[in-house]
């Protein structure tokens, strides 16, 4: 067991699994939200020459990698299988394979070491990423998920009372990142190559449109009909070779700039819309998109204009991680635990 003067007064300690996507993860966490270790193995670089996640090479590399995460957990946090008081996992939403590795082995951990088992729903966990950061309490609040698969607004009473106050309707802003940055030849992952980008470029150069954002009666997303507008400004409608295209380097700043400020301005304008419509004055945000520098600087400038507690995760737990599987504690206090009969529930949530 871990050396620690306080460990012996601490009643719960617990291992949360993170296999949504294309990240294979885990983490011992104490309840007092002390985090004892945390590993991640990526899977950038296998899907990097694909221009995107392949599902079927994500659900076969979390297959090779589980167990040695695990065990590399377990070893980093000086604790034993018998010293778990739980285990947890994330499942849903997701890629169906990639979820069936996660869910596969915390049933097999719970079932050989009679423990129980705790789900974890991972865009509410993204959310308590700012609880992990903050080291306070941040219920009640409005939180917001921006990822590659999703872009939702939550009322979140506690951490176990989440209420969806709109999402995207077609893309997610960060699909619409990543598509966007391969119609101009930027390298995988999207988000990070279009923000390089973009800071040398102007963002009013293209009056790219913004979907929803004047609509004050929707907390909805749509980021299709921007992606598209995009590739009409390079290319016409039509069937295109984008490989063939020849941009000017400021051109891609200017059009990488432009599209980010709206994606920016939709994503800002409809969190504040929605803490007015519920009257909290707390913003939680998370997701792999929370990590792009101006959504992080306009977040915080909107805040301090309305004086509003804003909190956004930090970018190690922005990208996906177990550390956010934490909110497991909540759910395990609250006596919700699951049978070992439990399911996936993959796809988008819209």
């Amino acid at each position: 067991m871990p050396d620690s003067p306080f460990f012996h007064y601490l009643t719960m300690i617990i291992l949360t699994l993170e296999t949504t996507c294309d990240e294979t993860a885990a983490a011992v966490i104490r309840d007092d939200y002390q985090v004892l270790s945390s590993v991640v193995a990526s899977q950038a670089r296998l899907h990097e020459r694909f221009g995107g996640v392949v599902p079927e090479l994500a659900a076969r590399a979390h297959v090779e990698r589980i167990l040695p995460v695990i065990d590399e957990t377990l070893q980093q946090a000086g604790v034993s299988l018998s010293d778990l008081d739980a285990v947890a996992v994330a499942t849903r939403p997701g890629l169906a394979g990639s979820l069936l590795v996660g869910l596969v082995a915390a049933k097999t951990l719970c079932l050989a070491h009679g423990l129980p088992l705790v789900a974890v729903d991972h865009l509410e966990a993204h959310v308590f990423a700012c609880r992990m950061a903050s080291g306070k309490e941040i219920f009640p609040c409005v939180g917001m998920v921006v990822s590659g698969g999703h872009s939702s607004l939550y009322y979140c009473q506690s951490a176990i009372q989440f209420e969806m106050l709109g999402g995207t309707i077609d893309d997610a802003a960060g699909e619409a990142f990543d598509k966007v940055a391969s119609m101009l030849g930027l390298p995988y992952p999207g988000g990070p190559s279009v923000s390089a980008a973009a800071e040398g470029g102007d963002p009013a150069c293209y009056p790219f449109p913004r979907a929803f954002l004047r609509d004050t009666d929707s907390l909805d997303f749509s980021f299709s009909g921007l992606k598209t507008a995009v590739r009409y400004e390079l290319a016409g409608p039509g069937k295109v070779d984008f490989q063939q295209l020849q941009i000017a380097p400021g051109r891609v700043a200017d059009i990488c700039a432009s599209f980010q400020e709206a994606v920016v301005d939709c994503l800002v304008g409809k969190a504040m819309l929605a803490l007015e419509k519920t009257g909290e004055k707390r913003l939680c945000v998370g997701g792999g998109v929370a990590a792009n520098t101006r959504l992080r600087e306009r977040l915080t400038a909107a805040a301090e204009e309305r004086e509003l507690e804003l909190w956004i995760a930090p970018l190690a737990l922005c990208t996906d991680n177990a550390v956010m599987g934490a909110i497991a504690l909540e759910r395990l206090q609250a006596g919700l635990t699951e049978s070992l009969d439990l399911d996936v529930q993959p796809g988008l949530v819209r």
